[in-house]
C-alpha cells in the first residue's frame, strides 16, 4: 500500500491540475470502489472548484468551494494520472509504463484547467468520500489519527508519551496509525534502521524509567527517541524528494515509478551486507505481525 511519501507525492503531482480549478464534469464509471459512491457524489462535485488540496495521513484531501471536502485513499493498486491534451504529467525521471487497461479507469474528473484526472485501480480498495468540512473532525476516516510525523507536533517528547505505557514492539508502535499518523512498513524498517534500534525493542524504552513509572503523565525522551525522531524525519524527506518507492503497485501520477527504492539501507535486502559503515552484519528478514520486517541484528540494538 502506498506510505506517505508516495501519497504526499501524488498530491503535488495532482496540485497544478486541481488547485484552483473548477470541476466541470465528473465520472463515475462504476457504483462502488472498495466502498459504494454516495447518491450525490456526483452533484456535490461538478461545478466546484477545488480551492486547496492537501493530505492528512494517507489520505489525499480536495477542499471545494461549497465547505466540502473530498477525501480519497489511494488503496493497495489505486493510482491517478494526468491527462493535458494528447500528453500526460511526466515530473521524474524513472519512467515505468503503465497498464494500458483502460477498464480499471473508475473516476474521471474534468477540470476547468483542461485537464482531466483519472483515477485507475484494478484492485478496487481505494475509496473517495465526500466529507462536510465542518463535520471532518468527527469523521470515522480520520478520527483518532496521530501526529503527522512531519509537522511540528511530532517530535521525541511526543513520541516518548506516546510510547510510555504501550507493551508492544517499537514497530508496531510506529505502525499505529494512532500514534504517528501515515507510517508504513517500508519506511519504519527505514527509520529504525537509521537509528540503529530492533524492530523488536519495547516501544516502552523509548521514555526514561523514570518516566515510564509515571506512565501518561510522564514519558521523558531518551536519545534513542530522539535518534529516531531524526531518521523519521530524514527517510521521509528523501523519499518525497526521490518520487517515493515502486514497491508493488504505486505509480506516480503521469505513470513513472519513484526512485527511493535504490536508497533503501535494509528493505527487502535479505541476505545482503549491511550497509552501516564497519558493521560487517548481514540483513535478516523475519515476520511481525504479519509483515516482513527487515533489518541487521548486529547494528540495531
Amino acid at each position: 500500500m502506498p506510505e506517505l511519501p508516495e501519497v504526499e507525492t501524488v498530491r503535488r503531482g495532482l496540485q497544478p491540475a486541481m488547485e484552483g480549478s473548477k470541476i466541470v464534469k465528473a465520472e463515475a464509471r462504476r457504483k462502488d470502489l472498495r466502498f459504494p459512491f454516495q447518491k450525490d457524489f456526483i452533484t456535490r462535485l461538478e461545478g466546484q472548484t477545488v480551492t486547496g488540496l492537501g493530505r492528512r495521513a494517507k489520505y489525499l484531501m480536495a477542499d471545494l468551494a461549497s465547505g466540502d471536502v473530498l477525501l480519497m485513499h489511494l488503496g493497495m493498486s489505486g493510482s491517478f494520472r494526468v491527462l493535458e491534451g494528447s500528453r500526460n504529467n511526466t515530473p521524474g525521471q524513472f519512467h515505468y509504463p503503465r497498464s494500458e487497461d483502460r477498464a480499471h479507469d473508475h473516476v474521471v474528473f474534468h477540470m476547468s484547467s483542461g485537464a482531466a484526472v483519472v483515477f485507475n485501480d484494478p484492485r478496487r480498495f481505494g475509496y473517495m468520500k465526500i466529507i462536510a468540512r465542518h463535520a471532518i473532525e468527527n469523521e470515522p476516516l480520520l478520527k483518532g489519527l496521530g501526529p503527522e510525523p512531519r509537522g511540528n507536533e511530532f517530535d521525541a517528547a511526543m513520541l516518548a508519551r506516546s510510547c510510555t505505557t504501550k507493551k508492544t514492539s517499537l514497530k508496531a508502535a510506529l505502525l499505529d496509525q494512532r500514534v504517528v499518523a501515515g507510517l508504513g512498513n517500508i519506511y519504519v524498517c527505514e527509520a529504525l534502521f537509521r537509528a540503529h534500534l530492533s524492530p523488536r525493542r519495547l516501544a516502552a524504552t523509548l521514555a526514561t524509567k523514570a518516566g515510564q513509572r509515571k506512565g501518561v503523565a510522564g514519558g521523558e525522551p531518551t536519545e534513542h527517541a530522539k535518534h529516531l525522531v531524526t531518521s523519521i524525519h530524514a527517510v521521509l524527506n528523501q523519499a518525497i524528494k526521490a518520487g517515493g518507492s515502486s514497491i508493488s503497485d504505486h505509480r506516480l501520477t503521469s505513470g513513472e515509478l519513484g526512485y527511493f527504492q535504490h536508497s533503501f539501507g535494509v528493505y527487502d535486502r535479505e541476505g545482503k551486507k549491511c550497509q552501516t559503515a564497519d558493521c560487517g552484519g548481514i540483513v535478516h528478514r523475519f515476520v511481525q505481525g504479519g509483515r516482513s520486517t527487515f533489518w541487521c541484528p548486529k547494528c540495531q540494538k
